[in-house]
């Protein structure tokens, strides 16, 4: 059986050595938490998944989800499970304490959902797409709305889903045709059918709170003419007690390749009695507050499926025994090494690890500036910080669930055959983190909205302020021999990223074709830049830590890890910022070459 153990000294140095949160430069914004809180709750969130989240999950996969007579069970022990995280408070971490929340910063709540998706993904999701709810009910609902749902949905007792797809439509939603009409006494009729819908019924709540797209008779088509409702499965009244049932009912449970533990369903709405979210024809704005917030919650199942990976690859790769280090026997006495010793075994290993703490940053990175975003009172800090995060956020869901499937797939790679079998639960990581690669906008869609909004954002100041960011950093490190071979190998990535982006706004505008060929390719290119100048951030904290024992708060050990990682992203990873250059300026002429005929 798998074992996962949450990675609380890194969490620990991305927070307060990394991005220094208890500094003088986010002012009040973060005066609820300091590394001993941080410790605390994390630690004690991290042993709880420990010891009872994380043996569900292999529970869940093989049993999964089950519908009989209208009634969708979750698998064995996911009540207590879900109870549990309720009893101990965990669900409102982050949510305003009016409604009965702790209302700490997301940058400590995200450290959490990282714990939780690498201990049981499916599970998580329960919870996770509740929080997406809240937020946009929180932010667009009405006074009335929010007081008479928000309270149940902190404390879980209410979960929320998210409504989009239906059997035609996906990525293109103005094809919508959920339809609501309006009763005429402030609700709205919702009838239609949606699929793919996460944790869309289940046996661990009371009610679930769907969001749904739906298009009123008297707005247009396409987009401008969907509003958001919400619409429960049993009716509240006004006193907050449940009512009479709503209308609301499972046609099946999806079978999927992966997340069996969560209940993805087919739901039909008939009639249902909904209530207007924000204002009619606003409904996408609207719904992409949870859109966001989700994008940036199925970037951190991409760095947990890969975290939990590499955790049990490695004690695999400690403890199985073939062949001989090609430089001789390394374990002396023994009939086989190790498989650690295999260079190419170790290299993977150090990869994936690499990935996880730079993945680990940029999450805390963008979850500190989401914080900032939500709690300053300065307008020009605040669009800065809204900027970054946008232009980061294809990164978070993108980079990340890419490279985290595939670090899944190294994983179970150096299990040889044993990562086939089920009882490791390697080939389960696998099929589980192919998932985040397409809901909530596939990765294709998220390199697309990279570079066709983002980048060009605010005349592409957005995107220049990133790479003065970058430039501002070699050249301030550039004569730091510690860093040099971060540093030199940094600022050839991001020359080549320089290049790219000059192509793009060139030959992307004058062909639109070679802007979405090479869509893909930009955001990985952007994604490695990024992780190496988070890399050579790290590598700097960690030389100054190992300069005074008495600024370190782990062992020395974990801060030579640091800069081995560093220098080893350095060598393996930013050079293939290069290849990727190459292959996004050949643009799309060889593939407007061939007639679709022939493919």
């Amino acid at each position: 059986m798998p074992v996962y153990n949450a990675p609380l000294d890194d969490s620990l140095f991305v927070l307060f050595d990394l991005l220094q949160i208890d500094g003088d430069q986010y002012g009040e914004i973060f005066a609820d938490i300091d590394r001993e809180t941080v410790t605390a709750i994390a630690g004690e969130f991290g042993k709880l998944m420990t010891d009872v989240v994380a043996p569900l999950n292999i529970t869940g996969d093989k049993q999964g989800c089950s519908l009989s007579n209208g009634v969708v069970s979750t698998p064995d022990g996911f009540k207590a499970g879900f109870e549990a995280l309720k009893a101990g408070g965990w669900t409102g971490l982050v949510c305003d304490p009016e409604y009965g929340g702790q209302g700490l910063p997301l940058a400590m709540g995200n450290i959490l959902s990282e714990y939780l998706n690498s201990a049981n993904m499916g599970f998580s999701m329960y919870y996770g797409l509740t929080m997406g709810a809240y937020a946009a009910i929180h932010t667009c609902a009405s006074a009335e709305l929010k007081a008479k749902y928000l309270p149940k949905m902190v404390a879980c007792e209410w979960t929320g889903t998210m409504n989009l797809t239906e059997p035609h439509c996906g990525t293109d939603l103005g094809l919508i045709r959920t339809k609501a009409v309006d009763n005429k006494d402030g609700s709205f009729a919702i009838s239609g059918t949606k699929i793919f819908i996460s944790a869309g019924d289940h046996d661990l709540a009371e009610n679930v709170i769907h969001l749904v797209l739906a298009r009123s008779d008297d707005m247009p088509d396409g987009v401008k003419g969907l509003s958001l409702f919400l619409v429960p499965k049993i009716n509240v009244e006004a006193d907050g007690s449940l009512g009479t049932g709503n209308h609301v009912s499972v046609g099946s449970i999806e079978e999927k390749m992966g997340i069996h533990g969560n209940s993805t369903c087919v739901m039909n709405f008939d009639g249902s009695q909904g209530y207007l979210i924000g204002e009619k024809g606003n409904g996408l704005k609207n719904m992409f507050i949870m859109m966001n917030e989700a994008r940036l919650g199925v970037g951190i199942q991409g760095l947990a499926i890969s975290e939990v990976a590499f955790q049990n690859a490695r004690a695999y790769a400690l403890d199985r025994r073939q062949g001989k280090a090609a430089t001789g026997q390394k374990d002396q006495g023994e009939a086989a090494d190790r498989i650690i010793h295999h260079a190419n075994i170790k290299s993977s290993l150090m990869s994936i690890r690499a990935f996880n703490e730079a993945a680990r940053a940029l999450v805390g990175e963008v979850s500190v500036l989401t914080d900032v975003i939500h709690k300053t009172t300065d307008e020009k800090v605040k669009s800065l910080a809204t900027d970054r995060v946008n232009l980061l956020t294809p990164i978070v869901k993108g980079v990340m669930t890419d490279q985290g499937f595939d670090n899944a797939v190294v994983a179970q790679q150096i299990f040889g055959g044993h990562g086939y079998i089920q009882e490791h639960g390697m080939e389960q990581f696998v099929r589980d983190a192919r998932i985040a690669m397409i809901y909530e906008g596939t990765n294709d869609i998220q390199a697309l909205d990279l570079v066709s909004r983002k980048l060009p954002a605010k005349h592409g100041q957005t995107v220049m302020a990133y790479l003065q960011d970058i430039g501002g950093f070699i050249e301030a490190n550039k004569a730091n021999k510690q860093l040099a071979d971060i540093v030199s190998a940094l600022q050839q990535a991001s020359e080549a990223l320089q290049v790219a982006l000059g192509y793009l706004m060139e030959h992307g505008q004058r062909n639109p074709d070679n802007a979405v060929a090479a869509a893909h390719d930009f955001m990985h290119l952007m994604g490695i830049v990024t992780f190496g100048h988070i890399w050579a951030k790290m590598a700097l904290v960690a030389h100054e830590k190992l300069a005074d024992d008495s600024k370190r708060h782990a062992s020395e050990d974990f801060y030579k890890s640091k800069i081995y990682l560093a220098n080893h992203y350095a060598a393996k990873h930013l050079p293939q910022a290069k290849a990727l250059q190459v292959r996004l300026c050949a643009g799309a002429a060889s593939v407007n070459a061939m007639p679709i005929e022939l493919i």
